[in-house]
């Protein structure tokens, strides 16, 4: 492969490795998080708009914004207008864990703007004039440790939700009513539309692991924090960290080695040990006999 490179002077992007050559994001992926980083604030980044701007259909879009979120390229959440209306409010990162905030850029002496070379020797004449003493400011006192601001820590990537082996429409739609229906039972689990849709396909993993819809249900409103805030993020960690292992398949029913059980004979109606019904020794000593 060779590289023909061109100088941009207006109109482009600065995209970090880490994105374009990710080794856990599919290209889908690596190409919307490109999108979205070249649009400007303010710009609306919901699935429909995404989907009705490229060929890729709205689960392939869902999905990958699942990805971006999961390795922290990409932030959702729900944000509540001055009039009551919800919103998803979408914060896109083009490093994950870097700083959100822009540094102040150093300002520079004038003095100190151009440098002169030691090797150049200044006439007498063309030297500058002293400038007055400045007053020197204190150095700033540091603060104590009960006052500082505790640095941000980078958040770790989320793992990913889980993902049914075999799509399986009714399975879809019996976790889709699951999750609609979880306010009956707690009304702080009042989900969005579009949680619904995020969290179904996990839901639909664990009915496949045959989960009955009441354990399920069960686990996800078990001991509820007091203060819930974000009920949809709650739901997605249980369903992650608390995902049953397939069910084992049902062992094969084998002879113990203990005593055979008793059956009643077809002739005589006594008695006897054996694995399966029949006659007994003596009736079948005397049919053998008889023939």
């Amino acid at each position: 492969m060779i590289h023909v490179n061109a100088n941009h002077t207006g109109r482009f992007t600065i995209v970090g490795n880490h994105l374009a050559q990710h080794r856990e994001l599919s290209l889908t992926a690596i190409g919307l998080a490109v999108h979205i980083q070249s649009l400007p604030d303010g710009a609306k980044v919901g699935i429909k708009v995404l989907a009705g701007r490229f060929a890729e259909s709205e689960a392939r879009i869902a999905a990958a914004l699942r990805e971006l979120e999961a390795h922290s390229y990409l932030e959702r959440a729900l944000v509540r207008l001055p009039g009551g209306k919800l919103v998803t409010r979408t914060v896109s990162y083009n490093q994950p864990g870097a700083a959100t905030t822009e540094p102040t850029p150093a300002v520079v002496p004038a003095a100190a703007a151009v440098a002169v070379p030691a090797a150049v020797a200044v006439p007498a004449a063309a030297e500058p004039e002293p400038e007055p003493a400045r007053a020197v400011a204190p150095a700033p006192r540091a603060a104590p440790a009960h006052e500082r601001t505790p640095q941000r820590r980078p958040s770790r990537p989320r793992p990913p939700l889980p993902q049914p082996r075999t799509p399986a429409l009714e399975r879809y739609r019996a976790a889709t009513d699951l999750l609609a229906g979880l306010r009956r039972d707690e009304p702080r689990l009042l989900l969005a539309e579009h949680d619904v849709r995020r969290l179904a396909p996990a839901v639909a993993a664990w009915l496949e692991r045959d989960a009955h819809p009441d354990a399920v249900r069960r686990a996800l409103t078990a001991d509820l924090p007091g203060d819930l805030k974000h009920p949809a993020g709650l739901l997605a960690h249980r369903l992650t960290a608390l995902l049953p292992p397939p069910l084992p398949a049902a062992p094969t029913p084998t002879h113990t080695g203990g005593p055979d059980p008793f059956q009643n004979c077809e002739t005589c109606d006594r008695a006897f040990r054996a694995r399966e019904p029949g006659r007994c020794r003596d009736c079948r000593t005397g049919v053998a006999e008889a023939a």
